[in-house]
């Protein structure tokens, strides 16, 4: 391995290292922005002061693909882009956002890590972009009993505040996974930079937000340096720069190795919580959690159960494009 390689490789790990680390923190930072602003003001600044610093990013670049234009032309496209904006950033922002005002950031943190699960329903089930074997649907199905287990439904005789919330955080995984699904039906095979991609996608949110700022966003604020920090840290660094860095480890290690960070943020969600507000957890929180894992690495083969692996083919049609 040469020198320039061993760099880049060291590059491409501290970049997955600080994305697992920042996104992970993004559920404490939203907790601590709470105390003085509202979630809509939190979700507004995250996909504005995002979309500023993606947009910074591809002026100053300029990527192209093949010698093509920095921005798409063809209107379909921005189309896609606005979907996948509405579903990927301003909803599960704002869901997430208003969920911590009921649940704690580590609990937050653990029902993000239900993407992988809604993902592989989403693009078997919604788009037909992905087959599931007979391992995988395990996978599935210990997954959502795991969400089952965390929810804990036995604690509850009336429809709480706490208990909307996590349905929030549960939503926001859903919408994760048709987003994901939706890219990978209608943009992956588009030639467009991966800067380029990531700023279309925060930069539209951050647009929508700006419209919807007599909604979201119009109370009047007392900001104070901790609350500052925490938003400037959401928006640039984990709605902004961290895209630039998953690009980066998605195109050096490929989306199977990538997918790992799966693993980081909830870890590091919770550590934070735990350590810096004091958060505490009942059994079925943390026993929930490791069903999840486990749903996670059957959905995305890293755990077999040396089943047959025979595809499920009531769940698509047509062969894999």
């Amino acid at each position: 391995m040469s020198p320039t390689t061993s760099s880049r490789n060291t590059l491409v790990g501290l970049q997955f290292l600080g994305m697992g680390l920042i996104w992970g923190a993004s559920f404490l930072f939203m907790k601590i922005a709470l105390q003085e602003v509202t979630f809509g003001q939190v979700a507004w600044s995250r996909l504005v002061l995002g979309g500023l610093t993606l947009g910074l990013i591809v002026l100053a670049r300029r990527p192209r693909v093949n010698g093509g234009p920095v921005l798409p032309r063809e209107p379909l496209v921005w189309v896609h882009f606005f979907v996948i904006a509405i579903s990927g950033c301003v909803v599960p922002h704002l869901l997430f956002a208003w969920a911590e005002q009921y649940v704690s950031s580590s609990l937050a943190s653990i029902y993000n890590a239900v993407t992988p699960i809604m993902t592989a329903l989403m693009a078997t089930y919604a788009f037909r972009v992905e087959r599931l074997v007979r391992g995988q649907v395990v996978g599935v199905l210990v997954g959502i009993f795991g969400v089952v287990i965390i929810i804990g439904p036995w604690q509850y005789s009336a429809l709480t505040g706490d208990l909307w919330g996590q349905f929030a955080c549960l939503g926001a995984g859903v919408c994760y996974g048709f987003t994901f699904g939706y890219t990978r039906r209608f943009l992956s095979g588009r030639p467009i930079a991966g800067s380029t991609f990531a700023f279309l996608n925060i930069g539209l949110a951050g647009a929508i937000m700006l419209v919807l700022t007599p909604v979201v966003a119009w109370n009047p604020v007392q900001l104070s340096w901790p609350i500052v920090a925490s938003l400037l840290t959401l928006g640039a660094l984990g709605t902004g720069l961290a895209y630039i860095w998953n690009i980066n480890v998605l195109r050096a290690w490929g989306p199977t190795n990538a997918s790992m960070v799966t693993y980081v943020t909830p870890v590091v969600g919770v550590v934070l919580g735990v350590l810096v507000l004091a958060e505490t957890f009942s059994w079925h929180e943390p026993a929930g959690a490791v069903l999840v894992l486990v749903g996670i690495l059957l959905t995305q083969k890293r755990l077999r159960l040396g089943l047959p692996a025979r595809r499920v083919t009531s769940a698509v049609a047509d062969p894999l494009p």
